[in-house]
């Protein structure tokens, strides 16, 4: 089996994250290219992670690649789609002007991602979590 090469820390409670991990599973095909984290789950460990506690890990995405580089936005994208043949997708982010417009397209979205999903904000998510 091939080496894992990243491993996407993603919130399964968000409707649309389970939408992109079910696509880059299905693009996986069981080859075992990338690996997936599940961040809302109680039994998530941020030393298991590179420290990536659970409200960095909800405020933007965050991917391990298999050297321990961690990688963060849109960085993480680009990587995940390259992993399984679609790396043409996200090239253009790489661009000098396009580059910086998705960067900041995406930090607007990682702002506003629970509420436009309809959860609790992240200092609720986190304030529930230290509860249990």
């Amino acid at each position: 089996m091939t080496a894992t090469a990243l491993t996407l820390l993603y919130d399964g409670a968000c409707p649309l994250c389970l939408r992109e991990v079910a696509l880059l599973r299905r693009r996986d095909a069981g080859r075992g290219r990338l690996a997936f984290v599940d961040i809302d789950a109680p039994g998530y460990d941020p030393a298991a992670y590179a420290g990536i506690s659970y409200r960095d890990a909800m405020g933007r995405i965050h991917g391990l690649s298999s050297d321990g580089t961690v990688l963060r936005d849109v960085a993480v994208f680009r990587e995940a789609y390259r992993q399984v043949g679609l790396g043409w997708i996200y090239a253009p982010t790489t661009w000098p002007l396009l580059g910086p417009a998705v960067d900041a397209i995406y930090r607007l979205w990682a702002a506003w991602r629970l509420r436009l999903t309809g959860r609790p904000d992240l200092d609720t998510l986190c304030a529930r979590r230290a509860a249990h």
